[in-house]
C-alpha cells in the first residue's frame, strides 16, 4: 500500500459516522512535521501532547504517530517536485485525523499551494480558526481579552479554486468576448458593462451546498458553546456580490429556519418578537415599522412586504420562539465583510462564530489572530465529514529553523483542536491551563518575550513546551 513509509504495529483507525469522529482509545494519527521551523515545533509540540494525554488518561488512551512527508522534506525522500506524494494522501484518507507543521508554498507550476491542495483533494470544507486570548500575552489592542472568537471559513469554493485565465491566453480571451459579446448584453442588469481586453479572469463560485455544510457545522459548535456565546454572523459582502456572497447569506439564513428552526432564532425575528413582547397589542404595520426604520418611505408595495414578514413570523414561531423564549435560542444574524473588520475592534465581545466564505475567512481570521497574539499563537483546522487535519497558521521562518527558538504555540494549540475533536477533552483542558500559566509567568520564546513590559528573558522552543508540562498542574 505504501511506497516508503510504515504505519505503527500498535494503534487503531479512526473512523466516521455521520460525518463525526469515531475514536478509539489507541489511535493511529499521521503526522507532517512541517518545512522550516517545523524541526523545531514538532518535537515540542509531541512532547505536549503526549504528556497531557498521559496524564489526563492515565495510560488508558494514547496516540500512535505515523510520520507521514510533504513539502521540501517530501522531496528530499521521494524525488524532486514530488512536494505531496501519494502515500502522504493514503495515509491521511485512511486515518481520517492528521496534524501537521508550516509547509512550502512551491514556486513556479505544479501545486499552488499545498494546503490548498490537500483542503480540495479531502473536501475538507471548514477552516476553523479559534481566536481568544491568552492573559500575558503582548498584544497591540488595548483590550484583547474582549476577543473570543471561531471563524468558520469555507475552505473549497470562492476565488480560491482556483480557475482563472493568465492575460491574453487564448481562453481567456475567447471567454472575454464571449461575456462581452453575448453574456453581459443578454442580462439587463449588467447594462453596457465590458471587461477589459488586457484583463485576467477568474472564476467565483458559491453553490448552496457549500455555504449551507459550512453553515451547519458552525451552527452545530454554536449549540456546544455557553449561552451566552450561542451565535453565529454570516459574513459577507452581499450588498455588492448579490448573487454569490448574497446568496451565501440567504442560504445560511435558509438553513438556520428550516433544519436548525426550533434552535435558532434570526436577528431579523428576534426583532419582531420583542416588540410584541413589550407591547402586546402592537399593530403588524407599526410593528414593521419599528424593524425598519426607513419603512414610512417605502412604496406601498415594499411596506406590504415588509408587514407580511412579521405577520408570518408571529404565526410561524410565536408559540415556540415568544415570551422572551427566543432569546434561549442560538441567535443567527449577519454583518458585511468590510464592517466586521471594524467591529472585531471596537466591539469584540458582541461576537462569538463568524461563519464565512473563503477569501473573506482569510483575511478576518488573520485580523482576529493579530488582536490576540499573532498567527504565532493562531491554530487552525480543516475539516471534512471523512478527515480532518489540524495545522500551523503562521509560515516556515526557514531563517529561523534548526536553531530551537521559534514560537511552536500553533501547532499545540492546533492539537489542542484535535485533541477536542477526538472528544479528548481533558487532555485539551490541560494544555491550555499550561500554555496560559507559562505565559501568565512570562515564559515565553522570543518572540512574545521581546514585547513584554518589563522584558523576560525568552525561552527555547524546547523550554516552552517543558514550561506548559510543567505548569499542567
Amino acid at each position: 500500500m505504501y511506497e516508503k513509509i510504515t504505519p505503527p504495529t500498535i494503534g487503531t483507525k479512526i473512523t466516521f459516522k455521520n460525518g463525526e469522529p469515531v475514536v478509539p482509545d489507541n489511535p493511529i494519527i499521521p503526522f507532517i512535521r512541517g518545512d522550516g521551523t517545523g524541526i523545531d515545533i514538532w518535537p515540542a509540540t509531541e512532547k505536549v501532547l503526549d504528556a497531557a494525554v498521559a496524564k489526563a488518561y492515565s495510560g488508558k488512551r494514547k496516540i500512535s504517530w505515523f510520520k507521514v512527508y510533504a513539502g521540501d522534506e517530501a522531496c528530499d525522500l521521494y524525488g524532486t517536485y514530488q512536494y505531496l506524494p501519494q502515500d502522504t494522501l493514503t495515509a491521511i484518507k485512511e486515518y481520517g485525523v492528521a496534524i501537521k507543521g508550516p509547509l512550502t508554498t512551491p514556486v513556479g507550476g505544479g501545486i499552488r499551494s499545498l494546503n490548498v491542495a490537500l483542503r480540495q483533494i479531502f473536501d475538507l470544507y471548514a477552516c476553523v480558526r479559534p481566536c481568544r486570548y491568552y492573559a500575558g500575552t503582548p498584544s497591540p489592542h488595548k483590550n484583547p481579552e474582549k476577543l473570543d472568537v471561531i471563524v468558520y471559513r469555507e475552505n473549497t469554493e470562492d476565488i480560491y479554486l482556483g480557475i482563472e485565465w493568465k492575460q491574453g491566453s487564448e481562453i481567456g480571451t475567447r471567454l472575454i468576448n464571449l461575456l462581452n459579446n453575448e453574456l453581459i448584453p443578454g442580462t439587463p442588469e449588467h447594462g453596457k458593462k465590458q471587461i477589459p481586453l488586457d484583463a485576467g479572469i477568474g472564476i467565483k463560485p458559491i453553490s448552496k451546498t457549500g455555504s449551507q455544510r459550512l453553515v451547519r457545522r458552525a451552527i452545530k459548535h454554536a449549540l456546544q458553546l455557553p449561552k451566552n456565546k450561542q451565535q453565529v454572523t454570516l459574513v459577507h459582502k452581499g450588498n455588492i456580490m448579490k448573487y454569490t456572497e448574497g446568496a451565501f447569506r440567504d442560504w445560511g439564513y435558509e438553513l438556520a429556519t428550516t433544519e436548525f428552526r426550533q434552535e435558532c432564532v434570526t436577528e431579523r425575528e428576534s426583532w419582531i418578537l420583542s416588540n410584541k413582547e413589550k407591547n402586546p397589542q402592537i399593530s403588524l404595520e407599526d410593528n414593521a415599522r419599528m424593524i425598519d426604520p426607513g419603512f414610512d418611505a417605502l412604496t406601498a408595495e415594499k411596506k406590504a412586504e415588509i408587514v407580511k414578514e412579521v405577520e408570518a413570523v408571529l404565526k410561524s414561531i410565536w408559540d415556540s420562539h415568544g415570551n422572551g423564549k427566543w432569546q434561549n435560542k442560538i441567535m443567527v444574524n449577519d454583518r458585511i465583510a468590510d464592517s466586521i473588520f471594524q467591529q472585531i475592534q471596537t466591539r469584540p465581545d458582541e461576537y462569538s462564530i463568524l461563519a464565512t466564505m473563503n477569501l473573506n475567512g482569510d483575511y478576518l481570521s488573520d485580523a482576529a489572530a493579530a488582536i490576540v497574539g499573532g498567527l504565532g499563537m493562531g491554530p487552525g483546522a480543516n475539516i471534512g465529514d471523512s478527515c480532518a487535519v489540524f495545522e500551523a497558521t503562521h509560515g516556515t521562518a526557514p531563517k529561523h529553523a534548526g536553531l530551537d527558538r521559534i514560537n511552536p504555540g500553533s501547532v499545540i494549540l492546533s492539537g489542542v483542536m484535535m485533541l477536542e475533536y477526538m472528544g479528548w477533552q481533558e487532555a485539551a483542558d490541560l494544555i491550555k491551563k499550561g500554555l496560559s500559566e507559562a505565559i501568565a509567568h512570562g515564559q515565553v520564546t522570543y518572540d512574545l518575550a521581546r514585547l513584554m513590559t518589563p522584558a523576560v528573558a525568552p525561552l527555547k522552543c524546547s523550554e516552552f513546551a517543558d514550561a506548559i508540562i510543567k505548569y499542567f498542574g
